[in-house]
């Protein structure tokens, strides 16, 4: 599931904070070159609400080698890395955000391009190489769409957690084939993004059913299926994701529901969590009224990490893999 990307005001905020850590670096041609990828960032997701910020963040590194001065391929890759860590900066704890720097970089890096002498003619294939992989990771979406919804059955019943773009894209899929079948949603909170999730099934007329978080186990035997987006996929095949997302697979598991994830390859995060404690933290703002005891505390993390022994089969835009398969896919991705 893809993180909600902030509310204009804090994308504003966000910005603005960034500009300011510009203002330290000595070089003035990278300062602007920081700024237009931040720009071209922000640009990106406020023209489409259903980009991801990993996509996003292709499309404003691949600018900044449009605009690019740099007499050696060794200094513009250094303008690169220094574009990618201001991007960065902007959402800290955005695991894809992270990740899709990180393919963009070792994509555009791992070419012949660099053995070039003309510096235009190598920056030429390196835009041309950009933008190829700009429209690949768009089109992710759709391929998942197509290689996942073969998994939907006729009167089967999907339970998905919270709001994931790629889990409704192949869910539409599913039902613009012909194919009948329900979906229940959990609520998803802290931020409510289940509803979110129900709203776009039921303007599809898919018929939808929303339930409480706490209610996944209650509901499990209705299920057939469980699918899920991840914020992330890790180097053991397990996932990242929307709070609540381990509990769910927890109850598919004592089940035995297949429990499926959806994931574009560039949330592949060269990242090896042993357990909770081990993911970036990040968390939402949680309103739990005014009857909480001053001196109790609250613990609202925003995600957890799903192992792969409790994960059927990632689909993915590089086929449909076992989480086993996951550690060799990052090494042709990253290598």
């Amino acid at each position: 599931m893809l993180q909600r990307r902030p509310s204009g005001n804090k994308l504003v905020e966000s910005a603005a904070k960034t500009q300011e850590g510009f203002q330290t670096a000595g070089n003035s041609t990278q300062v602007t070159l920081n700024e237009i990828a931040v720009r071209e960032f922000h640009d990106a997701l406020s023209r489409d609400d259903e980009m991801a910020f990993a996509v996003a963040a292709i499309m404003a590194l691949t600018a900044v080698i449009k605009r690019s001065t740099a007499a050696t391929l060794m200094g513009m890759s250094k303008e690169l890395e220094d574009a990618a860590q201001a991007l960065q900066r902007v959402n800290p704890t955005n695991i894809s955000l992270k990740a899709g720097c990180e393919l963009f970089l070792r994509y555009t890096t791992r070419t012949s391009a660099l053995e070039l002498k003309d510096i235009e003619t190598a920056k030429a294939r390196l835009i041309e190489r950009g933008l190829h992989f700009a429209e690949t990771s768009t089109r992710a979406r759709q391929t998942i769409a197509e290689l996942g919804s073969r998994f939907i059955r006729s009167n089967c019943t999907v339970l998905t957690h919270g709001y994931s773009r790629v889990v409704l894209r192949l869910l539409q899929q599913a039902f613009s084939s012909g194919m009948q079948f329900s979906v229940i949603v959990t609520e998803g909170r802290p931020d409510g993004t289940g509803i979110t999730m129900a709203k776009k099934l039921d303007a599809e007329n898919i018929p939808v059913t929303l339930v409480l978080d706490s209610c996944v186990a209650y509901i499990m035997d209705r299920v057939d299926m469980v699918l899920v987006g991840a914020d992330a996929v890790v180097e053991n095949g397990g996932i990242i994701n929307k709070l609540g997302t381990y509990g769910i697979a927890l109850a598919a598991q004592a089940a035995s529901k297949p429990f499926y994830v959806a994931a574009e390859s560039y949330k592949f995060a060269r990242l090896y969590p042993l357990g909770q404690a081990d993911l970036p933290e990040e968390r939402k703002p949680l309103d739990v009224g005014p009857m909480l005891p001053p001196r109790a505390n609250v613990i609202n993390p925003s995600r957890d990490y799903t192992p792969p022994q409790c994960i059927s089969l990632l689909v993915t835009d590089l086929g449909v893999l076992t989480p086993a398969a996951v550690s060799d896919e990052l090494i042709q991705l990253y290598v």
